[in-house]
């Protein structure tokens, strides 16, 4: 198949010229640096295709202070999720499956569900599942499937900690292995009823390699990452790559995220990213650059082609943006609001504008890392921004949303 795809160069990050006023934008970047919060920052702004800006702040570690590069790596945790969420979609245009089927057509192992009952104390305490899995709600977050990490306390991500299901730290098993396990965990609620944050996104790139008959990552280099020339995008950091590696570091505060202070949290060169690992997690295992990144958002702005290498058409993206959820149900985090957020097939969706949002907000379609790697795409402004640190935990940071404002300000 890889053959059958023009396969674009290496990405470049060449910008159009404007006469957008900038200034304040960056002033207000530097100043997250300047003010020891976050190590660095980058920031890429789109119209169309066209790159308008992009400029670097910060280090690429705090101790050495060398300037942050062009071409940093960077770990992007749940951006991975859109990528894995378009590969799958290809597999749906192949004709390989129905966003209707049940999981377990597929995965049989999810075809016994069972529920937590809403007033379980334990793991035990469950029904049987009202409704079967389906494939739109694994890629909607809406499947009843949880994380272990969102809420500690709760009755089912303890479940998920004591089956070993902690994405963030064990990467000694394979999808395989990993689905097999959350498909014997109790489901947080009856699937397609509510949307919860979980492992479903792993599930998806489980289920990708059920379809296609390939490993997670040969999928993906062969379908998406050589095609489009994203040279630099993968599931590990090879040695000769180390010194493009930005440190990552975490807050001396994690109840404050404006508190000045940071501890270094993962080393470029003996971290966690510095070995093949099993678990190719789609849900946040991949490290990219900016060029790259760019590069795969660039094909979504452009309905799915760039330059002559397609990889969906325009009617399957538009669905992707259509809400999944069922009425009355919005994306919700214990820690972070969304006001006016649904979900579609792996991207979060402004469906009712706030207050204080711009009317080139509506319809924005957007997600991003925990370690502070956002995207975000604005059809109706006709803009799209990432804004990109790392920093544990970086997710829905004052400097992501204080930069998203201030770019639909200046551009939008």
């Amino acid at each position: 198949m890889e053959d059958l795809i023009n396969t674009l160069p290496p990405a470049t990050l060449e910008t159009v010229n404007h006469d957008l006023d900038l200034t304040a934008l960056h002033a207000a970047m530097q100043r997250y640096v300047d003010d020891n919060i976050l190590s660095c920052v980058s920031t890429l702004i789109m119209q169309g295709t066209d790159v308008l800006d992009y400029t670097t702040f910060g280090y690429m570690d705090i101790e050495s202070q060398t300037p942050l590069h062009k071409d940093a790596i960077y770990r992007m945790y749940s951006n991975t999720k859109i990528v894995t969420s378009v590969a799958l979609m290809m597999l749906y245009e192949e004709g390989k499956f129905a966003l209707d089927d049940e999981l377990a057509k597929h995965m049989p192992e999810f075809g016994d569900a069972k529920v937590l009952k809403p007033d379980a104390t334990t793991a035990e305490d469950v029904v049987p599942a009202n409704n079967p899995i389906l494939i739109r709600h694994i890629l909607s977050h809406s499947a009843g499937l949880s994380y272990g990490f969102i809420e500690p306390d709760s009755v089912v991500d303890q479940a998920y900690v004591a089956g070993g299901l902690n994405v963030l730290a064990n990467f000694e098993m394979d999808l395989e292995e990993f689905c097999s396990i959350a498909a014997s965990l109790p489901l947080a609620y009856h699937p397609g009823t509510s949307w919860r944050y979980s492992v479903a996104t792993d599930v998806c790139a489980r289920l990708v390699e059920v379809l296609s008959g390939l490993s997670f990552d040969a999928f993906l280099k062969q379908r998406i990452f050589s095609p489009l020339g994203m040279v630099d995008t993968d599931f590990w950091v090879p040695p000769e790559k180390a010194d493009r590696f930005i440190t990552m570091y975490a807050p001396v505060d994690l109840l404050d995220p404006m508190k000045p202070g940071m501890v270094k949290a993962d080393d470029p060169v003996s971290g966690q990213y510095n070995q093949r690992r099993k678990l190719l997690s789609g849900g946040g295992g991949l490290v990219s650059t900016i060029a790259d990144y760019m590069t795969f958002i660039r094909m979504i702005v452009n309905q799915g082609e760039w330059q002559g290498v397609r990889l969906l058409q325009p009617e399957t993206l538009a669905a992707m943006r259509t809400n999944q959820l069922a009425p009355g149900v919005q994306v919700a985090f214990p820690m972070w609001a969304m006001p006016g957020t649904v979900f579609g097939l792996g991207f979060a969706l402004k469906e009712t504008l706030q207050d204080v949002d711009p009317p080139g907000m509506q319809d924005e379609y957007h997600w991003g890392g925990m370690a502070g790697t956002h995207t975000w795409m604005a059809p109706r402004a006709g803009i799209a921004g990432m804004c990109s640190t790392q920093r544990m935990p970086g997710f829905w940071h004052p400097f992501s949303h204080e930069f998203r404002a201030m770019t639909y300000g200046i551009a939008g």
